[in-house]
């Protein structure tokens, strides 16, 4: 089980803005400040932090550990940062930017552009997927039958109004998931070459796109007459990531667009894939995937 930092404990270590500014440069700068633009280590501090907390002597410019992360330019003190990160790796099925407004005294807007910038600290990182592999596709999206009858396609049920979504679970292991336009065998068997190792064990059902993958040792169950597992052959492991992602949809979130909903998954597979360690190194591993990115207002909406 992850070592849990439960929420009276991190507002006992973390109770004001000293505090959080403390951790987040303490995690980016382990050795000492450095400037954030030239990577010297001259640095002076400025009086009351303005304009900035530190000024580089090399390159005469000033800097804070937000500059070149996610963090730049945020009129939010990184006191309610820390906050939302901590709520959005404790809760399971993630936080609605309604209910996160509330908990940190900001508007809706303010706090589903947080949420999106800390998915995006979130995003997966690392090599391919190797050994045991579970694969299988998903559609995320409402029903037909409950929609406004302006928005339905009238094209029939099933997956119709949802996007797709394939992922892919290391036995035992990591969850890499993602949305894709189609199903179809090029879109499929394209996405497991790039994620997963040549030589690998692929176990899926029997979707007829995931027939002939060259290159995997590969063995299926046959959903549609009933076999769900034969010996070591099952899906159950990605499966139920797919049930914990649409208990998100329904009774968190209860709407995923289309346009951002990699970041979901990608929140929801960290989560997953960070699930056995200690709380606070995780987060601390979110912050260090603030480094080097950025996501401005415009391009959300863009």
């Amino acid at each position: 089980m992850k070592e849990s930092t439960s929420l009276y404990q991190f507002m006992q270590e973390y109770p004001d803005e000293s505090a959080a500014v403390k951790f987040f440069e303490n995690r980016r700068w382990a050795n000492g400040v450095c400037c954030a633009k030239c990577g010297s280590d001259n640095v002076a501090s400025c009086k009351n932090a303005k304009p900035m907390p530190y000024r580089c002597r090399t390159c005469r410019k000033h800097f804070s550990v937000r500059t070149g992360t996610i963090l730049a330019e945020s009129k939010l003190p990184l006191h309610k940062w820390l906050m939302a990160i901590y709520m959005l790796h404790t809760a399971r099925k993630g936080v609605s930017s309604v209910q996160m407004a509330k908990m940190l005294g900001v508007t809706q807007k303010t706090a589903w552009f947080l949420n999106h910038r800390i998915r995006q600290a979130m995003a997966h990182r690392g090599g391919l997927l190797a050994g045991t592999i579970e694969v299988d596709e998903t559609y995320i999206g409402g029903k037909e039958r409950n929609k406004h009858a302006s928005k339905r396609q009238n094209a029939g049920r099933g997956a119709v109004g949802k996007q797709a979504v394939v992922g892919m679970k290391q036995r035992d292991g990591k969850v890499r998931a993602f949305p894709i336009q189609r199903t179809d065998k090029i879109t499929l068997q394209s996405a497991i070459v790039e994620n997963v190792s040549r030589g690998s064990t692929l176990y899926t059902d029997s979707f007829p796109s995931y027939n002939r993958l060259k290159g995997y040792r590969h063995e299926a169950v046959a959903h549609n007459v009933g076999e769900y597992v034969r010996g070591q052959i099952h899906t159950n492991g990605v499966e139920s990531f797919w049930s914990l992602l649409k208990r998100g949809y329904v009774g968190t979130h209860h709407w995923m667009s289309f346009k951002h909903l990699h970041r979901y998954v990608d929140e929801f597979a960290y989560r997953h894939n960070t699930g056995v360690d200690n709380l606070m190194v995780t987060i601390a591993q979110t912050i260090d995937g603030m480094l080097n990115r950025r996501l401005t207002y415009a391009g959300l909406i863009a």
